[in-house]
């Protein structure tokens, strides 16, 4: 019994602490992601306002692509690190093995083969998990960075990449999502509850599961790999460290460079809704009719379009009817006036066209 919970070594503090900033930044990302992205949807609006509004959630979900890039930047060097310098193998690297392994798991699952395939330290599900992030995180960051300055980037590349680059981002981010909720979710959490990224310890019976071929390893002696001597680990250490210090250093001002190239436009307050005029109680109908004499020399098309100013006489003026975009206006009501007046305040209306009573005066 003692022997079948006995448990192995699988992660270092360094990975569960990389994983512990991917799980924050990720969940981060895809939910100030998403309500961006479907901004009119009931859920979208209720966790906006519970952020502070939109500009929040903005900044937000800059910090958060921020903390992934910078991740991903040490993950590179720590990466070589392991490869360079402790002469680690490329375990993550896919190859043809994968390829059997997926296939021989098919025909096990379909009932076609006695046992499973033996799975090295990572599986061919691990493998695509872990070049789907890489894939993603590249994809993400550059679409983001073209939405995030779209001016500057337009200084490189024809406009047209920038809706692409939205389109590319969103579909990108649901495609990730759906990925975690289904796929790993799955596999680590509901198949079995695989605690070896937090605790850094995994069981005996997980590892004849999943990675029987590096079970026989650790029980043969070959693995974890022996260390290089301390003198050869030192020379390569002074050679990888000096140079990958100069290159993260470069990347780091890189990184603060452009994502403090603010060429975005802000967001612009929406103007306020200024109320239409309507009088309070509309004029009635005008009771006096021109005479046929006055309505024959003012015709119909030139008082509409004429240039010089013409009259009103269709009816007398006064306090009541001094409102002619009451009644007169572009769009309709008693003889809709031009289209090109709509810009006219009702006040210039006797300018072009004074009162009849001042022009029977004339």
């Amino acid at each position: 019994m003692r022997e079948r919970m006995r448990e192995f070594v699988r992660f270092g503090p360094i990975e569960r602490l990389e994983h512990l900033f991917l799980l924050i930044s990720f969940t981060t990302l895809a939910i100030t992601g998403l309500v961006q992205a479907f901004p009119e949807n009931n859920i979208s609006l209720t966790i906006i306002r519970l952020l502070g509004g939109i500009e929040n959630t903005r900044t937000l979900h800059h910090i958060s692509a921020i903390v992934l890039v910078l991740l991903s930047i040490f993950h590179i060097f720590y990466v070589g690190y392991k490869i360079y310098v402790l002469k680690r193998p490329l375990s993550m690297l896919p190859g043809l093995k994968d390829v059997r392994d997926a296939v021989d798991l098919l025909r096990y699952n379909l009932g076609l083969r006695r046992r499973p395939p033996e799975m090295d330290r990572y599986n061919f599900g691990e493998k695509i998990e872990y070049w789907a992030v890489v894939w993603g995180t590249l994809v993400m960051g550059f679409t983001g960075y073209m939405l995030w300055n779209p001016v500057f980037t337009t200084r490189f590349l024809p406009g047209e990449f920038i809706p692409a680059a939205k389109m590319a981002h969103r579909y990108e981010a649901i495609l990730a999502v759906l990925s975690i909720l289904i796929w790993h979710v799955w596999h680590v959490h509901i198949k079995h509850f695989n605690k070896s990224i937090f605790t850094g310890r995994i069981t005996l019976e997980e590892m004849e599961e999943e990675h029987a071929l590096e079970l026989k390893r650790i029980q043969s002696g070959e693995w974890p790999p022996p260390l290089p001597p301390a003198a050869e680990r030192w020379r390569r250490a002074m050679l990888y460290v000096p140079l990958a210090g100069l290159m993260a250093l470069f990347m780091l001002l890189t990184t603060y460079y452009v994502f403090t190239e603010q060429t975005a436009i802000t967001t612009v307050p929406p103007a306020p809704v200024e109320k239409a005029y309507l009088p309070a109680k509309p004029p009635g109908l005008p009771t006096a009719t021109p005479a046929p004499e006055m309505a024959m020399e003012i015709p119909k098309q030139r008082v509409l379009y004429a240039p010089e100013p013409m009259p009103i006489s269709s009816h007398p003026v006064d306090e009541a009817w001094a409102e002619c975009s009451a009644c007169h206006a572009p769009y309709g009501y008693i003889h809709p006036a031009p289209l090109d007046h709509a810009d006219y305040e009702a006040s210039a209306c006797t300018t072009c066209h004074p009162f009849a009573k001042e022009v029977s005066q004339r």
